[in-house]
């Protein structure tokens, strides 16, 4: 009887042993494909009396997180009866995967004090809780605790911290740290290259690659990727010697790798080759196609980037809010609102109407492509939550629309809603103060940015600099000068440009030594600001010196340099000094053409400076407004009546220039110096515009030369009417009666002149405020 009994108790027992294996395979295999249907083997497990068995139970916390919800996980794993670190890191997983960090935090401190020792998993886990919530000091808590635990030495966790302090700007902790570990892997080697990467100390990461092939650790694909983005930095000849390395050792050329590839050659100007490499495997994704755009869009090559993208439409890829991005910029870049449209059409079909960088790069588009502005108010109000991002875009654009009261009310309005501005909108409103001469306005926002500190940004200092300047007030400007903590080239360039601007220019040429005394470099643009002053001042000398600075510094190859150069030596008359800055450079624009022919030009060349002309347009640089005021004005001072109508007719019909007032004055002046008054007076008009003062005085001098009294009585009547307070027409007129032997009429002119008190150079002035500069900055 007790044999027959202990058989029994065997059988049973052998087959809740297999009963139990089955559970667990059955339960290990949900868990591995994901299966919802696993959890229905909880209720046997339990009927079976294996609810204790921490394998299984385990094994159903990672089911119960995998396939339903965290509550559900979360209550589960409150009721089980016993719970080891495996428990205790799967519940962790469960909150950290979805985003419930500071919950995660809580039960890891509850893990701690239950007794549980966390392992390398469990401490690699909460570290992604604190990148997630940005909390550093928790971190290093971690770090503490995990060597007290004496996982120093661990790979994983060591590359888990390595990232931690690289995303805190702690990359000499990262590089420490690296270096205390046994014996590093990939993945460590990996995350400390990419820690410098991500600290812009690119040099160091490809030293840190050397090491690691030293170290014979082998690299894979996420090494290169790293090593790719250093390169997009550092230069092409890194670039490609790490693509180089990567062919060498065997590196299957993936997805991920192609588009590091594509974006490093994008980056190093080489798009022709990071097409060849986007080539060289059939695969393609969102991503990396919309690195081939962004890379045509970075090299100019616009219509290639429209191309690239409607074949990824053809090829059945969905675009990405990133990709649509970089279809707005090229919008931007070519002004096409059309474009800009049919992509906004494609941005809400796909949904992302809602995406708030989608939704800013539209407001810039429609309000740098549309001449209307409530295109870009219109779609700035149908985001749901604009951020600081979208307020400065809005206001840029009302600001370059020209309506800059507009502008600082909506900077008002952002204010209002508790969206705080940053230092580029602050920049932007300090313009538009400086653009409508406010002083009042620029002292007011003057003093919210030091009430917000935001002066410590260079950017900010900057834009105060300027708009004190550009209202005039320019002690105000170095007074902000002096105060900066940290100052550049643009900071005394703008203040010099201001100078020169209100006709100081021996204080902008002052701004030279202010500069060497705060050791800040002068730079192209400071330098080309110098230029101009010199010129003006008509000092050789020191135009000689500035030039044998570009030559020492290494500037004089920059176009801006080489274009102020040629605008230097013409205005000192120095036609073969001109020519010659002209022809050193290599790729000439349109501003370096119009300061060769206003060079010629002015020193009496006339044939040379319409024949720089001819040359400019063969070598197909489209011409400006400037260049065609310039060519007119040749044409009048040369006496070139049918050449002048020429090319005044080919601005719109060639060239698609509108002619503005000036280019108007410019062609009177060439009919009324050849004694074509009545054609001249027909053209005014005629004009689509609304004629000014100024080209009604042109066509009295003209009359005062042909001593046509008739019609200059006319012209100075007209004239008086747009500006009776202009003494000009007075003048012209006086001695357009006398030249016609009508001294009384010319006398009574005059009188009339004493009597408004005007003085020959025009109404009496206030004598402008002195402005001086310190002695040292």
């Amino acid at each position: 009887m007790m044999c027959r009994t202990a058989t029994t108790i065997i059988n049973k027992t052998e087959l809740l042993h297999r009963l139990e294996d089955v559970c667990s395979k059955v339960v290990s295999l949900c868990n591995l494909k994901s299966l919802k249907e696993g959890v229905c083997i909880h209720s046997p497990i339990i009927k079976l009396g294996l609810q204790d068995h921490l394998y299984l139970n385990n094994n159903l916390l990672s089911l119960y997180s995998k396939c339903f919800s965290v509550e559900h996980a979360r209550q589960f794993f409150d009721e089980m009866p016993c719970r080891d670190v495996v428990s205790w890191t799967g519940i962790l997983s469960a909150h950290i995967k979805n985003e419930r960090h500071e919950e995660a935090l809580d039960i890891f401190d509850f893990m701690v004090l239950s007794g549980p020792y966390p392992n390398a998993f469990t401490f690699s886990s909460i570290l992604r809780s604190c990148f997630a919530l940005g909390d550093f000091s928790y971190g290093k808590r971690i770090h503490a605790s995990s060597i007290k635990h004496g996982f120093e030495s661990n790979q994983i966790l060591g590359s888990s911290l390595i990232d931690l302090y690289s995303r805190f700007d702690s990359t000499e902790d990262a590089c420490k740290l690296f270096s205390y570990m046994d014996s590093g892997d990939t993945v460590s080697w990996t995350t400390v290259i990419a820690s410098c990467v991500q600290a812009g100390k690119c040099s160091h990461a490809l030293r840190i690659y050397m090491e690691m092939l030293e170290a014979q650790v082998s690299s894979n694909e996420f090494t290169f990727v790293r090593l790719l983005a250093a390169s997009s930095f550092i230069g092409l000849q890194y670039g490609k010697l790490i693509h180089a390395h990567a062919i060498v050792l065997g590196v299957k050329l993936n997805l991920v790798l192609k588009t590091a590839l594509v974006n490093m050659y994008s980056r190093c100007q080489r798009i022709e080759d990071a097409i060849k490499v986007s080539k060289l495997t059939p695969e393609y994704d969102v991503i990396l196609w919309t690195a081939i755009i962004s890379g045509l869009a970075q090299n100019m090559k616009f219509q290639e980037a429209v191309a690239a993208f409607h074949k990824m439409e053809i090829s059945g890829v969905s675009a990405s809010n990133f990709t649509y991005l970089s279809m707005l910029s090229v919008c931007i870049s070519i002004l096409s609102l059309d474009l800009g449209r049919q992509i906004h059409s494609r941005v809400i079909r796909t949904g992302l109407e809602d995406d708030v960088p989608v939704g800013n790069a539209l407001v810039d588009m429609y309000m740098k492509c549309s001449c209307i502005v409530e295109h870009g108010l219109r779609m700035f109000r149908g985001i749901k939550s604009p951020n600081v991002i979208s307020w400065t875009s809005l206001i840029a654009g009302f600001a370059e629309h020209g309506f800059q009261q507009d502008s600082l009310n909506l900077f008002m309005e952002m204010r209002t809603v508790g969206v705080q501005p940053n230092s580029f909108t602050l920049s932007i409103v300090l313009r538009v103060c400086s653009a409508i001469k406010s002083p009042y306005q620029t002292l007011k926002l003057h003093g919210h940015i030091i009430k917000t500190k935001a002066d410590y940004d260079v950017v900010v200092g900057n834009a105060l600099v300027d708009a004190y300047a550009g209202s005039g007030r320019v002690d105000d400007a170095w007074r902000v000068v002096k105060d900066m903590n940290q100052r550049d080239s643009i900071t005394y360039t703008s203040l010099a440009t201001r100078l020169n601007q209100m006709g100081y220019h021996e204080l902008a040429l002052s701004v030279i030594s202010h500069m060497f005394n705060a050791y800040v470099k002068i730079d192209g643009f400071s330098l080309t600001c110098f230029f101009s002053a010199s010129a003006s001042l008509g000092r050789i000398e020191t135009g000689k010196q500035l030039h044998c600075y570009s030559l020492k510094s290494g500037l004089s190859c920059c176009l801006s340099v080489a274009n102020g150069l040629i605008d230097l030596y013409g205005k000192y008359g120095l036609v073969h000094e001109a020519r010659r800055a002209f022809t050193e450079i290599t790729e000439p624009d349109v501003v370096s053409w119009n300061g060769l022919i206003s060079g010629l030009a002015s020193n009496g060349h006339i044939s040379s400076a319409l024949s720089a002309f001819d040359d400019m347009r063969l070598r197909g640089i489209q011409p400006d407004s400037i260049t065609f005021l310039l060519v007119l004005s040749t044409c009048s001072h040369g006496g070139l009546v049918d050449m002048g109508l020429q090319y005044f007719h080919s601005m719109r019909e060639m060239h698609d220039v509108e002619p503005q007032s000036d280019h108007y004055v410019c062609l009177v002046d060439i009919l009324g110096r050849a004694g074509r008054l009545e054609e001249a007076m027909n053209i005014i008009e005629t004009m689509p515009l609304e004629p000014d003062a100024s080209i009604y005085k042109t066509l009295l001098a003209a009359c005062r030369i042909h001593r046509n009294m008739n019609l200059g009585e006319d012209v100075a009547r007209r004239g008086l009417e747009l500006n009776p307070l202009d003494p000009a027409f007075h003048l012209l007129l006086g001695k357009l009666y006398d030249d016609c032997g009508r001294y009384d009429l010319g006398e009574k002119t005059r009188r009339s002149i004493k009597q408004k008190g005007w003085t020959a150079m025009g109404r009496v002035q206030a004598d402008d405020k002195n402005v001086t500069l310190p002695k040292r900055a």
